[in-house]
């Protein structure tokens, strides 16, 4: 916190005035020349986004996100301010941050010329220049403009004429400052017209009053592309008025896509050390990710947000954790009948098509891991074959045969010891994860072991049942199919 000081005292030391364009160019500037991260944690954005950024911000450009849900759309409008300088000085008492320099509002015009030099200048942190409005149907001039205060009006004794009954809206109290609205196209077209002059002119008009303030703001808006066509749209004047259009996109890669959620997921120091994620069993949650993005019963346009995964990852944790609390167990590893508890996190972050619809959130969600589970089965072990021939063994034979006349349940509530005691049960399929997943370690190889069952089921080859404790395995034909 910085002591509040006098207009001479800025002034003699050396404080020079900037627009905010110029204080995040010059911030942007000297990140790049130290060789130093200019937005952390936005991971996969280096080669496409960031890029962007920077020549938007060089060129003192508004900048529009336009992205699908869930693309770190106002994480990345919420890191540029980490490119402010740390404080700014204001005309002590100002509504709207009046810079000592360049005053625009009455009162800071009136205290400049009233006491000079002996003006008290007081500080604002860069924590406090960050301004957010989510843009709903609801929202109207006076919230983001101003209107007249009837009640400043009165109680100053002042005539509806004089600026100085005005309240002043979001837009105006954010001057030198960003100002993000989230959203846009969800604001009504002519509360939209409403910002022309804002942007271009910097000019404002309340109520009548025709207000020369020439604001100093960075604008940033974000968009989903959905909008367009369903609620709303930004309007052409307003869009030619807005420098930068960058858009935004999802994780690329499966390792990028686990670097987002490790970040992001709220799992506690306590519960990390007690539980233990196999690396297979973070890339096949990233894995339900991508598949729900290509599959025919989620729509595309609306996007499937990374919060599914960070989500989904909280609930694999808690599941992991619930085992501890009920079988009082010290440590546990996240197993693959685990990922029933993800469900939630799937059914509350895709809109269904049609045709999902008709086949049920949860049944759709079921099919997402089971897509899941197959691509990454094939990324390790060779392909089910879909017929057996007689006489030609399959890596699988051993497996299945083992199941004619053996059955096994893993329960959910078993302690790491009891369960890996029912994996090694099963003698074949040691033997096929020792051949082909010999390279991971035992954590990993143990998933894969739930792997190549779950697989064997989806291929028809084992048959799968589930209870509200247990997944039981056995032949396939004694008891009823899993519908996939």
């Amino acid at each position: 916190m910085k002591n509040d000081i006098t207009f001479k005292e800025l002034k003699d030391s050396g404080f020079q005035h900037k627009t905010i364009s110029q204080e995040i160019q010059e911030n942007l500037i000297a990140r790049i020349k130290a060789k130093e991260p200019v937005f952390e944690g936005l991971w996969g954005y280096e080669d496409t986004v960031v890029p962007q950024l920077k020549k938007a911000i060089l060129a003192g450009h508004h900048i529009n996100l336009l992205g699908l849900r869930g693309q770190a759309k106002t994480k990345i409008a919420r890191s540029m301010v980490n490119l402010l300088d740390e404080y700014m000085p204001i005309v002590k008492g100002s509504e709207i941050n009046d810079s000592p320099f360049h005053p625009i509002s009455k009162f800071a015009r009136d205290m400049i010329e009233e006491q000079g030099d002996e003006t008290m200048i007081s500080w604002v942190h860069r924590s406090d220049r960050f301004f957010e409005k989510l843009a709903t149907p609801d929202v109207n001039v006076a919230d983001l403009i101003g209107d007249i205060d009837p009640i400043k009006a009165a109680t100053l004794k002042l005539p509806y004429s004089d600026e100085r009954v005005l309240h002043y809206g979001m837009i105006p109290r954010a001057n030198r400052s960003i100002f993000v609205l989230n959203e846009l196209p969800d604001l009504q077209a002519r509360i939209q017209v409403s910002l022309f002059n804002i942007l271009q002119e910097g000019d404002i008009q309340i109520r009548g009053f025709q207000l020369r303030m020439p604001l100093d703001i960075q604008f940033v808006f974000t968009a989903n592309p959905e909008d367009y066509t369903n609620r709303g749209s930004i309007v052409t004047p307003l869009k030619d008025r807005i420098g930068s259009q960058i858009f935004t996109h999802y994780p690329k890669t499966i390792s990028l896509a686990k670097q987002i959620t490790e970040q992001e997921a709220r799992v506690s120091t306590e519960d990390k050390s007690q539980i233990t994620v196999p690396d297979l069993a973070k890339d096949l949650l990233e894995e339900v990710a991508f598949a729900a993005r290509d599959s025919e019963y989620v729509d595309a346009k609306s996007g499937v947000s990374a919060r599914l995964t960070i989500s989904a990852m909280e609930n694999l944790m808690a599941a992991a954790k619930l085992r501890l609390i009920e079988s009082d167990a010290d440590k546990t590893t996240i197993r693959l009948v685990d990922f029933m508890s993800i469900i939630p996190s799937i059914t509350g972050k895709i809109e269904l098509v049609y045709e999902g619809e008709q086949e049920g959130a949860d049944h759709v969600a079921k099919l997402l891991i089971d897509q899941a589970v197959q691509t990454q089965f094939e990324m390790i072990f060779p392909r089910i074959p879909k017929l057996e021939k007689e006489g030609i063994k399959t890596p699988y034979t051993d497996v299945i045969k083992w199941f004619n006349k053996n059955s096994i349940e893993l329960n959910y509530n078993d302690t790491d010891k009891d369960f890996k005691k029912k994996l090694n049960s099963i003698t074949p399929l040691a033997a096929v994860v020792e051949e082909y997943a010999e390279r991971f370690s035992e954590e990993d190889q143990n998933f894969c072991k739930e792997l190549v069952l779950w697989a064997l089921t989806i291929n028809k080859k084992l048959d799968k049942s589930e209870n509200e404790d247990a997944y039981t395995f056995d032949s396939a034909g004694i008891g009823k199919y899993y519908s996939n």
